[in-house]
């Protein structure tokens, strides 16, 4: 028994980009993203053999609460143009015109074959896997993102989490555990993924548009966490003058204290969001939920090959 937690906008927008945008619908609309996504899904289930599946949804993809600590966080991912609001505007989003119209498509046949679905008001997708990660404690959990933040998230108790990272594609996707993690950046093994997190806020992530904290780079967060342990320990020691703490990266430490204040909430994904499942049960069925209207979504948008492809990998009773 495993779950399997999708990060869903990472895999769509990783399949727009990645797959031909001369795919469409039998009336022109494109649907490279839809048949993309699917395939992506049908491939891990193959892989992966979970009873369970999740994809989570991003409800807000630049929360006010970490905007509020950090004002660049994201900003160069806003739009030019904003959406009006009640309190004057709201961020958007830049999101490929082609784009958002296949995301309701996606989520149309992810609901005909009854995968769940969950979200969580004012936060993040990282947020809603953190969250159904944190809460686990019946089967190991495969994470499948993108975006290495996710990275924090990996763990051996209560139950087993693993990060499938597919940032550089599905075929070429790496799985993290606190072995890898700790491997792959040198932070301690016994707390590789609070230890990432703490990594990644020391070194920034212009992706973000987190700055981190100015000349430390990776090898120096990496060393010093391995050193001290914790960001808590290296902050007591850069304010003992009696510490060990080199000179010049207690000085950066000292000169950066309110940016690693606020930074804290803005790098770590939440693992109390208010999740909303669309099922209360996320176990895969053999089966689709709704037969006809799978059926019709292969016709209007031209993907019964992709539709075929996921049944066949829940199971011999839907082939």
């Amino acid at each position: 028994m495993s779950v399997l937690l999708l990060d869903g906008a990472s895999m769509w927008f990783r399949s727009f980009f990645g797959v031909p945008s001369s795919i469409t619908a039998p009336d022109g609309r494109p649907v490279n993203a839809v048949r993309g996504f699917i395939d992506s899904v049908a491939t891990l289930i193959i892989r992966e053999r979970p009873d369970r599946l999740v994809v989570c949804l991003d409800l807000d993809w630049r929360p006010q609460f970490r905007v509020d600590l950090i004002p660049s966080y994201k900003s160069h991912r806003v739009a030019a143009v904003s959406a009006p609001a009640a309190d004057g505007g709201a961020d958007v989003e830049e999101v490929p015109d082609d784009l958002s119209p296949q995301v309701e498509v996606i989520l149309a046949v992810l609901d005909a074959f009854g995968i769940a679905t969950a979200g969580a008001e004012g936060f993040e997708a990282d947020d809603v896997l953190g969250t159904l990660a944190a809460a686990e404690r019946r089967n190991p959990v495969v994470v499948v993102s993108g975006d290495r933040d996710l990275l924090q998230l990996v763990a051996d108790d209560p139950v087993p989490v693993r990060v499938l990272y597919i940032g550089q594609g599905l075929q070429k996707a790496t799985k993290f555990g606190p072995a890898e993690v700790a491997a792959r950046y040198g932070v301690p093994e016994a707390r590789a993924g609070a230890a990432y997190a703490e990594f990644a806020l020391l070194r920034g992530d212009p992706s973000d548009g987190l700055p981190g904290v100015p000349g430390v780079g990776e090898k120096t967060a990496a060393t010093m966490l391995s050193r001290y342990g914790t960001l808590a320990d290296i902050l007591t020691a850069a304010n003992d003058p009696e510490s060990s703490l080199p000179k010049a990266f207690r000085t950066k430490i000292l000169a950066a204290i309110d940016y690693i204040a606020a930074a804290g909430p803005v790098v770590q994904v939440a693992r109390d969001a208010p999740v909303r499942l669309s099922r209360t049960d996320d176990r895969l069925a053999g089966g689709a939920a709704d037969p006809a209207r799978l059926s019709q979504l292969g016709r209007d948008y031209g993907i019964n090959s992709s539709i075929a492809r996921l049944q066949r990998a829940l199971g011999p009773e839907s082939a």
